[in-house]
């Protein structure tokens, strides 16, 4: 079977009437599978239109979630957001304090990543590395142990407190509670074409990704489990990633691989 037809096979078969929908779904095979069993496609293979990566958040099955479901997780996002920060201000008053005293620099750290539908924005956190860390020793790369750390930011990493900044990239609307998390524009430039389906969810402050090994993992791992993620997201999931997370948190496990924290590309 030619590429174009494998590539055929495994996407226009979508609607809910086509043939093909209906012999995936009495095989339960799902996209994802089909697609890792005719194997990635190259990366100068035509890309889908954006209407029909948009699809990957749908049901399985090929039916798009009710947009009450959307609405409804809008909502849990700003209320649990806004709940967090109004909880936190007085650890976060603490934090900035000892940030400030520490080391020169800004409080909030910035940094510009790639959202959904491949839409940037800048991402906040608190700063726990010196001032201008990017520019020196390892760039963008940070590994355990890193001499930029300061003696601050490896308690709010180690507790994942530097992220709390997140929740405000969620009642802006540009990051999710749940989702595949943020990466840097560097990084989507060397998606596949199958990888760059990871966008079509909005960004999260945790995913499945984060709970089933975090950093651990090398990239190309985390990208198929945010798929998976895509695929397969339901309410329970997404309670199960949250409970996760707490008992990550709690323990502090799984901050850092290597120089490139499992990223097997360039920085």
């Amino acid at each position: 079977m030619g590429l174009a037809a494998r590539w055929d096979r495994c996407n226009l078969g979508r609607s809910r009437r086509h043939p093909l929908t209906r012999a995936r779904r009495r095989e339960g095979a799902s996209s994802v599978a089909c697609v890792q069993q005719h194997a990635a496609l190259p990366a100068s293979f035509p890309r889908l239109p954006p209407a029909r990566q948009g699809r990957a958040g749908s049901r399985r099955g090929g039916r798009p979630r009710p947009i009450v479901s959307a609405v409804l997780r809008r909502a849990i996002d700003i209320v649990v957001s806004a709940s967090v920060l109004a909880l936190s201000s007085p650890v976060m008053l603490v934090a900035t304090a000892a940030i400030r005293l520490e080391s020169r620099g800004p409080v909030i750290y910035r940094q510009r990543r790639i959202g959904l539908h491949g839409r940037t924005f800048d991402v906040l956190k608190l700063r726990t590395m010196v001032d201008g860390a990017e520019n020196i020793g390892a760039g963008l790369a940070v590994n355990e142990h890193d001499s930029r750390i300061t003696r601050v930011g490896a308690v709010l990493r180690r507790t994942s407190l530097d992220e709390l900044p997140n929740l405000v990239n969620v009642l802006r609307g540009e990051m999710s509670l749940i989702g595949p998390r943020p990466t840097l524009p560097v990084q989507v430039e060397q998606y596949t074409d199958r990888q760059r389906g990871r966008l079509a969810l909005k960004p999260g402050i945790t995913g499945w990704a984060q709970v089933n090994g975090r950093a651990t993992l090398p990239w190309s791992q985390r990208i198929e489990l945010d798929l998976y993620y895509i695929e397969h997201r339901s309410p329970s999931m997404d309670l199960r990633i949250l409970w996760r997370t707490l008992a990550m948190v709690l323990g502090g496990s799984d901050l850092y691989k290597g120089e490139a924290g499992g990223w097997e590309g360039k920085l």
